[in-house]
């Protein structure tokens, strides 16, 4: 992987640019994550993909918590992370020996779900579901399971929120919160069970760390300028239009 990787311009280029929209999604741009998913699939393959990721999803988290902490919602975020561990521990075993094209196959059948569910919600005529548990168990189980297959989390995330029809700010801030520790969870399984963090992917990801930081930097100043009435939208077709992307890939 690594040597196929190191022989192409055109795959440095892809993964600085999926690095820089990591950097914009951990700063607010929620639903442009998924054409990062698709970007380092390309490059390295569906499952392989993921080691790379792992890490700079983590070094985002960090920053994404220390600049939107003091907005974050406990309440929703004790809702989503215990489900999501359980989603995490079967996509673990699930995933580890799980064949390339059936992987790919099952990243596709996700992002017609996520379609579905989120064009059925701007249909929806009921504002918001606060208090019910199973809606919130089911989300954080699938975003669980999604993430460890793929880093597809953020799409079922995005519709648990913008569900309970959160300000902009608390949003982002709970999402923060939400992946910082889920993606940490992940580590050791993918480090020790999957073993696809190694030396070499971590020694990629310092040189890609400098679009992540640039991305997250050009994401605050985006997200700023965007009213809180107007971010729902945002993200609503930026979830589309990263769901069809990978759905295409």
């Amino acid at each position: 992987m690594e040597t196929l990787f190191a022989s192409s311009l055109t795959n440095w280029v892809l993964i600085f640019l999926a690095s820089f929209i990591i950097g914009l999604s951990k700063a607010g741009l929620k639903g442009i994550d998924m054409m990062n998913v698709t970007i380092m699939a390309i490059v390295f393959g569906g499952k392989a993909s993921t080691g790379i990721v792992l890490p700079l999803l983590c070094f985002a988290d960090i920053l994404a918590v220390i600049y939107y902490n003091r907005h974050a919602e406990w309440n929703h975020f004790w809702k989503l992370v215990p489900w999501m561990f359980v989603g995490i521990l079967i996509g673990v075993n699930v995933g580890k020996d799980l064949d390339e094209t059936i992987f790919r196959r099952i990243m596709a059948v996700i992002i017609v779900l996520t379609i579905a569910i989120v064009v059925a919600l701007e249909f929806r005529k009921t504002a918001a579901m606060p208090e019910n548990r199973l809606f919130a168990a089911s989300m954080g189980l699938v975003s669980g399971f999604t993430t460890m297959l793929g880093n597809l989390a953020g799409a079922f995330s995005n519709i648990y929120f913008l569900a309970m029809r959160m300000p902009k700010n608390n949003f982002i801030g709970t999402a923060a919160w939400v992946f910082l520790v889920v993606n940490l969870f992940k580590l050791p399984f993918q480090v020790f069970y999957w073993k696809n963090i190694t030396a070499s992917t971590l020694q990629t990801d310092l040189y890609l760390l400098p679009a992540l930081i640039l991305g997250f930097w050009a994401g605050l100043k985006i997200v700023s300028r965007i009213q809180d009435d107007s971010y729902r939208k945002i993200v609503i077709a930026l979830t589309l239009v990263g769901a069809v992307f990978i759905f295409l890939k």
